[in-house]
């Protein structure tokens, strides 16, 4: 049987703050390989997180095929928009939700590990990290601060974390972010410089590849990976006629499902994947074949139909 054995392997999930996103599907995934498992949490989102942790609240979405539960071996404070500590402004740091997690930036982030695991503690890393305050905004209204923001958050974060985390990985690690079909088409009402973002972290993608296995010998790709309808994404105002819209025209007409993502995040993190770098998967039914819609847009329900079970 050819197996993903992940088991001695840590790794590190960046933009995990509830168990509804392709994150912390992945995460799940990972630990079901034998990885340990930390992640990095968006401050604000970070005390709420933890609670729901301790109370129970996520124990069903946590159960491994076992029956065992998912245990994060950490939990760092997280944001991504700032290298250095010294890089967030006094309001941020001062804030209620900041003030007290410690160095929540990239860079401290790097700090801790080496202080919590050794020198090289990660075989994994895992960007699931996007965020574009005007996503709603047309390109043609995006503010030149919103467009700048989407892509230091979405994409150049993914930069930075390779340069700080990379002399901390081991031998054949694995890097790997989530992208978006945007980055090559337009999908109207995903705004605010969003698919600028996806398509920059593409781009970057590639050339991370090329300098990170020369400097740090590690792989780096992205799945770009079909619209699902967490409560992160809820955010865009538009997703679930987004999901409704590609599960009628895909070759498979269903939507995406988080542990289809997962499995395929595993798959490049294992040795399985040791030829594959610079590369992004598709991952969402096919949709990104296709060139000409399927169905009347008409009659496509405004929430999609679940998909059977696997």
């Amino acid at each position: 049987m050819l197996a993903i054995d992940l088991k001695g392997r840590r790794a590190l999930v960046a933009g995990v703050g509830d168990d509804g996103g392709y994150g912390f599907a992945i995460a799940k995934a990972l630990a079901e390989a034998g990885a340990t498992v930390c992640v990095g949490t968006w401050p604000p989102a970070l005390g709420i997180f933890r609670t729901l942790l301790e109370r129970g609240k996520m124990d069903a979405s946590r159960t491994l095929a076992d029956g065992s539960l998912l245990n994060f071996e950490r939990i760092y404070p997280l944001d991504a928009a700032f290298d250095r500590i010294e890089d967030a402004p006094e309001d941020v740091r001062t804030n209620k939700r900041y003030k007290d997690v410690g160095d929540f930036s990239i860079g401290g982030l790097a700090a801790q590990l080496v202080a919590d695991f050794g020198d090289r503690p990660l075989d994994i890393v895992v960007h699931s990290l996007a965020n574009g305050p005007e996503v709603k905004r047309p390109l043609l209204e995006t503010s030149r601060a919103g467009y700048l923001a989407a892509v230091s958050v979405s994409a150049y974060s993914l930069v930075a974390m390779v340069t700080r985390l990379g002399p901390l990985l081991r031998p054949a690690a694995s890097v790997l972010s989530i992208t978006y079909l945007a980055s090559e088409r337009v999908i109207p009402g995903y705004g605010g410089g969003m698919s600028s973002a996806k398509a920059a972290l593409e781009s970057d993608t590639r050339v991370l590849a090329f300098e990170a296995g020369r400097a740090f010998g590690a792989r780096v790709n992205t799945i770009s990976a079909g619209p699902y309808a967490s409560r992160a994404a809820s955010a865009i105002g538009i997703i679930d006629r987004m999901v409704a819209y590609c599960a009628a025209n895909s070759p498979l007409p269903e939507p995406v499902r988080p542990e289809e993502i997962a499995g395929t995040a595993a798959f490049l993190a294992s040795p399985l994947a040791a030829g594959i770098t610079g590369a992004t998967i598709y991952v969402d039914k096919g949709y990104h074949a296709m060139g000409m819609a399927a169905v009347d847009p008409t009659s496509i329900p405004a929430t999609p139909q679940p998909p059977p079970a696997p």
